[in-house]
């Protein structure tokens, strides 16, 4: 039996120029999540990565605060491979479907909008430069292929991605569809850790969202 964990990136810098990248928060639960993996001995044998930036930067961060990237790491990892098919939505492209103003608005104003917009979005209702089924088809697809990887027995692999992916892939698993996509994806929090078993009976649901390593004031979802 091997397992898949799922982590959301660090808090990205909501409201700049630049929101593809993290903030100081956001670098600060990155490494707080490699230092409890360290505490509690994690080992991981493959790492994988979306080609965002605030994926990268939460693999490496997390990556060095856990010691698993040094080189006299026994085991060890030696970096990441990129899969650009764990790539996040085009939320803020999303949001400004509903408004002009999407990068005015407030955390919980933007959700709102966003909400609207990936309601339309999944009904095929306007014009986007990715459906929403072209990008639960490209996410499962990844899915499938870390599952390849991690169903080799004693294998644990990581994958840095985004809070859209991790929620489809946790609906297909626990409900059989993408019903609980929406109600999931509100509750990522930044920098969790979902945990998948892969065993002789399918990919499985361990632990979803945990968030553990965050004092309650470092929890954020945007």
């Amino acid at each position: 039996m091997g397992t898949l964990h799922l982590v959301r990136h660090g808090q990205a810098s909501f409201g700049t120029d630049d929101y593809d990248r993290l903030s100081e928060l956001g670098f600060a639960q990155a490494a707080a999540l490699g230092t409890a993996w360290e505490a509690g001995g994690a080992v991981f044998t493959d790492a994988f990565a979306g080609s965002m930036l605030r994926h990268a930067q939460t693999a490496i961060t997390s990556i060095d605060a856990s010691g698993l990237g040094e080189e006299d790491a026994d085991p060890g990892l030696s970096g990441y491979d990129v899969d650009d098919r764990w790539n996040e939505y085009d939320h803020l492209g999303l949001a400004a479907t509903q408004t002009d103003e999407a990068s005015e608005l407030d955390s919980a104003q933007f959700q709102a909008v966003l909400n609207l917009a990936i309601a339309d979005w999944q009904a095929g209702r306007g014009d986007f430069t990715e459906t929403y089924v072209e990008f639960r088809d490209r996410v499962m697809g990844a899915f499938e292929a870390a599952i390849e990887v991690a169903k080799e027995r004693g294998r644990r692999v990581l994958v840095f991605t985004s809070g859209g992916p991790i929620a489809m892939v946790v609906s297909q698993l626990v409900a059989g569809s993408d019903s609980a996509f929406g109600r999931l994806n509100d509750v990522l929090v930044n920098s969790s850790a979902t945990t998948i078993m892969v065993g002789s009976t399918g990919p499985r649901v361990l632990t979803f969202n945990d968030h553990s390593h965050l004092p309650k004031s470092d929890i954020t979802f945007r």
